[in-house]
């Protein structure tokens, strides 16, 4: 049986580009541990993110979650403020290859960004989620997602720590 994670949910919307998960004022920074107190600052109605989001708690989004420029920070400030994944109806295919390379999972659910407009998944829901098979629960209100499980390949890229990790693995077992 796989692990369930739980915790709280932190909804966007469609369209969160890279800038409003982490403002390129910050890009300087170069201590990921440092990152997560930029975390959303310029997202209108989640300014206080960075000094609310606790270890556990998942960020929710519709439709081409970081979108806009490539910024590994953007991957960083989440991983690094504790939040053990992302849920999204889709996002940028940069900001997915980034998270990969960093071994950060994102996982992706189909009809997320109308159930967010419909109100089926809110700010503060408690959420169970099992990263093998993809199934999300909203305990708050009984609504049940399915997303696609984490990938094997990607599963092992996320134990090794991140690509380069997993290369280096893979070219000693040679």
């Amino acid at each position: 049986m796989s692990e369930i994670l739980k915790g709280r949910a932190w909804v966007f919307s469609d369209d969160v580009d890279t800038d409003l998960i982490y403002h390129n004022k910050y890009l300087a920074e170069t201590d990921p541990k440092n990152m997560p107190q930029y975390a959303f600052e310029y997202y209108p109605g989640k300014e206080n993110f960075a000094k609310e989001v606790k270890p556990g708690d998942f960020v929710v989004a519709g439709k081409n979650f970081g979108c806009g420029s490539s910024r590994e920070h953007a991957v960083y400030c989440l991983e690094y403020a504790g939040i053990p994944c992302v849920l999204a109806e889709t996002c940028s295919r940069i900001y997915y290859r980034n998270a990969i390379n960093n071994g950060y999972p994102v996982l992706f659910v189909k009809g997320l960004s109308e159930a967010i407009k419909e109100g089926k998944i809110k700010d503060g829901d408690q959420l169970e989620v099992e990263l093998s098979t993809g199934t999300i629960k909203d305990a708050t209100n009984g609504n049940v997602f399915h997303g696609d499980a984490v990938s094997d390949l990607e599963n092992d890229i996320m134990k090794a720590g991140g690509l380069m990790n997993y290369m280096k693995a893979k070219a000693g077992a040679k």
